[in-house]
């Protein structure tokens, strides 16, 4: 059972170097520059693993050296507010399928190769974000319910994957569309001051609505369908 379990990280690992090696020999391939904002977006993508992982270290470096519930509480809340700011990057990705890299005319790249190249970018992305759900889906259900033989009969943890989905296509839609990038939350005065401008358009809020809800739809069938099972696995391999 633990190897049919590892093969979902396996398989995404194996796709992000499938994905990030088409992009670079594109260049070489058909005598053309590397495309780099693809190269920043695949970086971006694990961006939110990584901080997981250190989080993840973090953490039980508190709990080590400084056993305070405090300060094991805000950090826990800084890494989970940083994770939550960063893992729109990974489904952004799904954005790469607009083919705005091609020339307009006479590109020496053949259109097939770029199909599987923007494909295996923009899955390599979604399932990046799907997988990072999966893991907080299952520290969440290990700090709330440490002794429940079946936790995810409770729809505790559904809900936060469905939130959690939600605010991934918020993030997508204002990357996208307004322009927006994770760190620009740094200077939140100008942050509010072109959101208002923005939505002072009113069908930029339709725009929103039927962008949040197609993608929110989308992202929650991939999670039922591809990574939703591995957890299941895991709970029942830990009884």
């Amino acid at each position: 059972m633990m190897n049919a379990i590892l093969l979902l990280p396996v398989g995404i690992v194996l796709l992000n170097v499938f994905a990030l090696a088409l992009v670079l020999l594109r260049a070489p391939l058909f005598r053309l520059p590397v495309y780099w904002p693809m190269v920043l977006n695949v970086g971006l993508s694990v961006a939110p693993a990584v901080v997981l992982g250190i989080g993840v270290a973090v953490v039980m470096a508190v709990v080590s050296l400084v056993p305070s519930q405090a300060l094991l509480l805000a950090v826990m809340a800084l890494v989970l507010v940083v994770w939550v700011l960063l893992l729109p990057n990974s489904a952004y990705l799904v954005t790469e399928l607009n083919f705005s890299h091609r020339r307009p005319t006479d590109d020496p790249a053949p259109l097939w190769y770029d199909i599987v190249m923007v494909l295996s970018l923009a899955l390599s992305g979604v399932l990046n974000m799907l997988m990072n759900v999966l893991l907080v889906q299952f520290a969440f259900v290990l700090l709330v319910r440490p002794n429940d033989d079946d936790p995810y009969r409770q729809p505790d943890s559904w809900v936060l994957v469905a939130v959690t989905l939600l605010l991934v296509s918020v993030g997508i839609y204002l990357g996208r569309y307004v322009r927006f990038n994770s760190w620009d939350l740094l200077h939140p005065g100008s942050f509010v001051r072109k959101l208002a401008e923005h939505f002072r358009v009113p069908a930029h809020l339709r725009t929103l609505a039927g962008f949040v809800v197609v993608h929110t739809l989308f992202f929650g069938l991939m999670y039922l369908l591809v990574v939703a099972p591995v957890l299941l696995l895991v709970a029942a391999a830990s009884r």
